[in-house]
């Protein structure tokens, strides 16, 4: 008896691939992943993942047909690998509210961020930059899944310890920068991080935003009133439960 074979989907990365070792799979630019069935719609119930906040990172690794290291994903091509997940599953319509009006979005129609490609080199992921107000050179790279997750635990440690601080924009800077002024050390990396002038981070921050490769998560109402250059689509709980009272 032959097994049936769930159809799949080739998704193109936002990066295309150029930012990843060229050892890698992802530097394809692409990944195979298959349609939603009934085995995946099991993982959007598990009340362990859910509780763990790991219910959607579950949902795509098992989505994703091609063998990479999905703590290699760059946050950008994750947020495609998303939106894919959700039209291979439950379809291109997802219904958005704005100023009170209800509008329906076609996922598949959402394009990548434009991105100035010819400051990337092909395998390579860092990045120069002078900072505006000190003159100081940094390096910085484009941050993984991976990165976002060492982040995230580490921020929730600080807290313990310091329940009142907040530590969000340094530790970011702490994992996005690679050197200063050419000295890689980690611990000389994060005693800047916590020193540099607001202005040097601000531009930093902004810079970084510029050049990484994403979806333009946003949408322009029909609505001769709206003038702007788009509304953030909101990833909302219904996103994947689209059928589910939560």
């Amino acid at each position: 008896m032959s097994e049936f074979k769930v159809p799949t989907e080739t998704v193109k990365l936002p990066s295309k691939g150029l930012l990843y070792p060229k050892e890698s799979p992802l530097a394809k630019g692409e990944v195979e992943m298959k349609y939603m069935t009934a085995k995946e719609e099991d993982i959007l119930t598990n009340s362990n993942y859910i509780r763990n906040n790991t219910v959607i990172d579950k949902l795509l690794q098992a989505m994703i047909v091609t063998p990479i290291d999905y703590n290699e994903l760059l946050v950008g091509d994750k947020n495609a690998i998303l939106i894919a997940a959700r039209v291979l599953g439950y379809g291109k319509d997802y219904n958005v509210t704005y100023n009170g009006k209800e509008y329906n979005v076609d996922l598949s129609q959402l394009e990548d961020k434009k991105v100035d490609e010819s400051l990337f080199t092909a395998g390579v992921n860092d990045f120069l930059f002078t900072l505006p107000q000190t003159g100081n050179t940094v390096t910085f790279k484009i941050l993984t899944h991976g990165d976002e997750q060492k982040i995230e635990s580490e921020v929730k440690g600080l807290q313990k310890v310091n329940p009142n601080a907040t530590t969000d924009v340094t530790t970011r800077l702490k994992y996005i920068i690679t050197s200063i002024n050419g000295n890689r050390d980690a611990k000389a990396i994060r005693e800047f991080a916590d020193t540099m002038l607001a202005q040097d981070a601000r531009a930093l921050r902004q810079y970084y935003a510029k050049i990484t490769p994403d979806v333009d998560m946003r949408f322009k109402p029909n609505d001769e009133n709206y003038t702007g250059e788009g509304i953030d689509i909101p990833i909302s709980l219904n996103f994947f439960w689209p059928d589910a009272g939560v």
